[in-house]
């Protein structure tokens, strides 16, 4: 997401009430609410932001660096920023990058003002007090209680812990952001309070492993609202699907006490949803990746997740192609697919990332080779996809309003259903709704299936 862009100079030369920060905001959802604290404080502290590149008095990049395209698309924006502004300053993944000899960032762009690695709003505030003083007036500057969204109004991601305690052999995020620190759970709380006071109406809980909230701090008893509430993942759900919005789970890693959250979704006090990042089938390729729970009855699971919710929308994502990953692995992984029957999958081909552990592993596998798996992959998971669409032709769907189309798909609305996580997933197409706006939840009924999104019209109340 960019929130500074070119525009044209400032008109008629004015000199600007406070002091202004563009910002330009990448990577994943974790990294979005980074950028969303930074840009509370500096509100909260005077400063105006910007939407311009030269409207600004200087400019915060926010960079993703997990993958090699990732780190490509950061530097450039860097350089942009560089080239349109001149004052700059880094933060996020890539900050914490090494380059051969030194800060890569810091190799490659020399002329940044300063480098922070992720979740260091301290650090960039330091950085912008030092180029860009600015004391803070009270009786100009008051802030929301939610502070400051880069999402629409309707919607707002909620991460409830930082960091990761598994060494996924793949992954350099725990080198990034550190082991797992768990928020407090009043503060969470008091956050998604503030957001639906606000007028979200869908909370997307999200952290680097969701499964784990609170095992740091022993799942320690928090209060809200004067009574006693776990720190941890259940109990966390069960508060928050009391507020009145919707409730949707992401980066939940299949371990056993997953399941318990699985009864909430079938009451409807949370959506019926997980993004379950299971990532391969082979019990050996899984154990290579170290990844967690490998070694679960994942199939076993996800049917009783389904006889438990029968609604139940699965998310997840594979990678293709990792070290030493067979062709008897791969038909493994396959099988695995048309067995359990996902809702929503993406597929990756591994990358070399800098510094991951699986990169010292024998046997990788060729670029072609992994190409051809990703392919067949997807060729299977279309077919899954598109019969999990058609059946829900004729039935009837809560969707929430995204937006409207326009032109001659003016009387179109843009909606979600609750197995449509914004911007990864499928949308809703509806027609012969009048006067809805971003937010309002609908009644529906589907009328066709198209390759990734619905139809429905509008169910006269």
């Amino acid at each position: 997401m960019t929130v500074a862009s070119k525009s044209p100079a400032k008109a008629g030369g004015r000199t600007p009430v406070a002091p202004k920060v563009g910002f330009v905001s990448l990577g994943c959802p974790k990294a979005l609410v980074d950028s969303e604290q930074i840009i509370t404080q500096l509100r909260a502290e005077g400063y105006a932001i910007s939407p311009t590149y030269d409207g600004a008095d200087l400019v915060v990049v926010n960079t993703c660096g997990f993958i090699d395209s990732a780190v490509e698309e950061s530097l450039d924006a860097i350089g942009e920023a560089l080239a349109e502004n001149g004052k700059v300053i880094v933060t996020g993944c890539l900050g914490a990058r090494d380059g051969k000899a030194g800060n890569l960032v810091q190799e490659i762009h020399p002329a940044v003002l300063a480098v922070t690695g992720p979740h260091a709003k301290e650090e960039v505030m330091a950085a912008v007090h030092l180029h860009l003083p600015q004391p803070h007036d009270p009786f100009l500057d008051l802030l929301p209680p939610q502070g400051i969204k880069l999402t629409p109004k309707h919607y707002a991601y909620l991460k409830i812990s930082e960091g990761c305690n598994h060494r996924c052999t793949f992954c350099i995020i725990p080198s990034m952001r550190g082991d797992l620190v768990s928020r407090p759970v009043a503060n969470v709380m008091q956050e998604a309070e503030n957001l639906v006071k606000s007028g979200v109406k869908e909370l997307l809980v999200i952290s680097q492993d969701t499964s784990a909230y609170g095992v740091d701090v022993k799942y320690r008893t928090g209060f809200w609202n004067g009574k006693p509430l776990r720190t941890r993942m259940t109990e966390l759900c069960g508060a928050l699907g009391s507020l009145g919005a919707w409730v949707r789970l992401h980066y939940v890693y299949p371990y056993p006490h997953v399941d318990e959250v699985v009864p909430l979704m079938a009451e409807g006090k949370i959506l019926p949803y997980l993004d379950v990042p299971f990532q391969h089938a082979s019990p050996r390729v899984l154990k290579a990746m170290k990844r967690p729970a490998n070694s679960e009855n994942n199939l076993t699971r996800i049917k009783a997740w389904r006889a438990e919710c029968p609604d139940i929308t699965i998310r997840s994502t594979f990678i293709v192609g990792f070290p030493g990953e067979t062709d008897a692995e791969f038909e493994q992984l396959l099988d695995f697919l048309r067995e359990a029957q996902l809702d929503r999958v993406g597929c990756f081909e591994y990358s070399p990332v800098e510094g991951a552990k699986a990169n010292e592993l024998a046997a990788h596998v060729p670029d072609e080779v992994k190409a051809e798996r990703k392919a067949s992959f997807m060729d299977v998971q279309a077919k899954i996809s598109a019969a999990k669409l058609k059946a829900k032709v004729g039935k009837e769907m809560t969707v929430l309003v995204d937006g409207m189309g326009d032109g001659k798909d003016s009387a179109r609305i843009i909606a979600r259903g609750p197995g449509d996580a914004p911007e990864i997933d499928g949308l809703v197409i509806v027609s012969g709704a009048k006067d809805a706006k971003p937010g309002d939840f609908l009644k529906v009924k589907i009328t066709d299936a198209l390759e990734h999104d619905l139809k429905a019209k509008v169910i006269n109340a």
